[in-house]
């Protein structure tokens, strides 16, 4: 054995040894008892400990060992590896330009080790990030107990492939750079968890489809934060859809009346945390951010298809057919952008978006598109800022053969989301009301306080309420244009049944860990390449109409 060696995988100078194949394996057993990185390809092991390589006690299982580390020296991230410890995932931060990053931390996570690695570029960004860190940090009621080790540099990038402090890759910002992070983090071995949308154009999509191949070649896992697959209504509405008594199954519908409608509301003007949120200046850049688009809709396409097969594998080359796409710009106002941004001026770079003054983003856009055969209409708005005590706004109308189920969050609503089934057409209403009584009784063993009640519905909205919306006042509906069934009934949730949307973030982080133990299943993987390219597909389509 030769010490003091450098093994050539390794950015860092550490101290190595070689081994010799087949004569010297029980020193690889000895290695890894002691939690020490072992790399065949190279045939050296590094004595800086690490925590993640699991515990070698059968020699038996060397022959495993060597199978899975022939990928080079920086790969001790497998999911193999990962078994669900605590502390076992040890989180960088990388280019942190949005608050999603934050709120991925908000709550206490024991599988996350405490100490996190961030690296990005000087700037508001990092700093927005850190503070809302120290903001749950210094919390009465639950505190969390990060400890942020910063690198602040125009070189972040490669100073955090050179270190390779942690094992998963947590990304959150800039939307245009983010097919580059995942493409050099997959590339060097380590996972990564992504805030949507992982890319913005066909070009990035291209550049996915090789980074899914070659994270399943190096046994890591690239995955994005669906937090909407866990809003209890969404929950439940997937739930009665797999009821066939109560919704029968899922029509196929037409281009003119689809069998699933989808809409989204968002506002470049928010609060987060209880705070008023202060967006990057180059989030109104749809170069950068996307056009919502590609964006949000990212989203409300993964709910269509969670929805309505779930589990299903999605070939998008056979299964997907984009057949429609329009977008079209929100106005924003100089004094809106300062009001958002904090800059009082818009920056050069968006100086071919701004007419008269008004700086026009490309946020809105709808999607015509089947799949397996059901027409699916997405819908995604942004405003600048949504009615008071409206926040992000979310519709979703799915019809079957017996019922309609559908959530509506309109004037109606009070702005609060809520779920509605109403009987097919054809269908008695005394027969559908049975089936749904019996349907939520079902449900409520797992749902405590989960009820059905018939709701008179209004037809119009008052002219108070319709001038109280203003400009802000939602599209309808297609399918829920005219008046609704006499029959319709709300599903009521008890309050405090949902946590929230930011509360979300940790149950996705949750599954993302299951997934490093356990791998990610066929469909998952089929889901995102699928949502992407009708995103990325729809966007070109969009851009050609111009």
């Amino acid at each position: 054995m030769i010490p003091g060696a450098v093994c050539s995988g390794n950015r860092l100078r550490t101290t190595v040894v070689y081994l010799k194949t087949g004569k010297h394996l029980s020193r690889i057993a000895d290695a890894n008892r002691q939690g020490i990185r072992v790399c065949v390809k190279c045939r050296v092991y590094d004595s800086e400990p690490i925590d993640d390589f699991i515990v070698m006690k059968n020699r038996l299982l060397i022959p495993l060992l060597l199978a899975a580390s022939v990928v080079g020296c920086r790969t001790p991230h497998l999911a193999a590896s990962f078994t669900g410890a605590d502390g076992e995932v040890r989180l960088i931060c990388l280019d942190p330009g949005h608050f999603h990053a934050a709120l991925v931390q908000k709550y206490p996570n024991s599988r996350i080790d405490s100490t996190v690695w961030v690296y990005a570029p000087a700037g508001d960004e990092v700093q927005g990030y850190l503070d809302l860190i120290e903001t749950f940090n210094a919390r009465e009621k639950d505190p969390t107990h990060w400890q942020e080790k910063t690198y602040i540099g125009a070189d972040y990038l490669e100073k955090m492939l050179a270190e390779q402090r942690g094992n998963v890759v947590l990304l959150a910002g800039n939307n245009g750079r983010k097919i580059d992070y995942i493409e050099r983090s997959v590339g060097a071995g380590l996972n990564v968890f992504a805030d949507k949308p992982l890319v913005i154009d066909s070009a990035g999509f291209a550049r996915l489809e090789r980074v899914f191949s070659e994270a399943g070649g190096k046994g890591v896992l690239v995955y994005d934060i669906m937090t909407e697959r866990y809003d209890l209504l969404n929950i439940l509405q997937r739930e009665l859809m797999r009821d066939s008594a109560l919704f029968g199954t899922i029509v196929k519908g037409t281009p003119q009346q689809p069998a699933v409608e989808v809409t989204s509301i968002h506002s470049f003007y928010k609060e987060v945390a209880g705070k008023p949120l202060t967006r990057p200046a180059w989030y109104y850049d749809v170069t950068q951010q996307g056009e919502g688009i590609a964006d949000v809709t990212t989203h409300l396409i993964d709910l269509a298809a969670w929805k309505c097969f779930p589990g299903e594998p999605v070939d998008y080359r056979n299964d997907v057919e984009v057949l429609s796409a329009t977008h079209y710009p929100t106005p924003v106002t100089r004094s809106q952008y300062a009001r958002s941004t904090g800059c009082a001026e818009f920056p050069a770079y968006l100086s071919g978006a701004v007419h008269d003054s008004i700086l026009d983003v490309e946020a809105n856009g709808t999607i015509l598109y089947t799949l397996k055969g059901v027409h699916v209409a997405i819908d995604v708005q942004w405003k600048f800022e949504n009615p008071p005590g409206s926040g992000d706004i979310a519709r979703s109308v799915i019809r079957g053969t017996k019922a309609t189920l559908s959530i509506l969050q309109d004037t109606e609503q009070g702005y609060k989301p809520m779920l509605y089934a109403e009987p097919a057409p054809g269908v008695d209403a005394a027969v559908f009301e049975r089936s749904l009584a019996a349907a939520v009784a079902r449900l409520a063993q797992q749902y405590p306080g989960l009820t059905a009640v018939l709701e008179p519905v209004s037809a119009t909205v008052s002219s108070k309420e319709a001038k109280t919306a203003g400009k802000a006042a939602l599209r309808p509906v297609r399918v829920l244009a005219g008046q609704p069934s006499a029959a319709r009934m709300r599903i009521v949730v008890p309050a405090g049944s949902d946590p929230g949307h930011e509360a979300h973030f940790a149950s996705v982080f949750r599954c993302y860990t299951d997934y490093l133990v356990q791998g990610m299943p066929q469909w998952e993987r089929d889901a995102i390449l699928a949502k992407y390219y009708i995103t990325t597909k729809a966007h070109a389509m969009a851009q050609q109409k111009r």
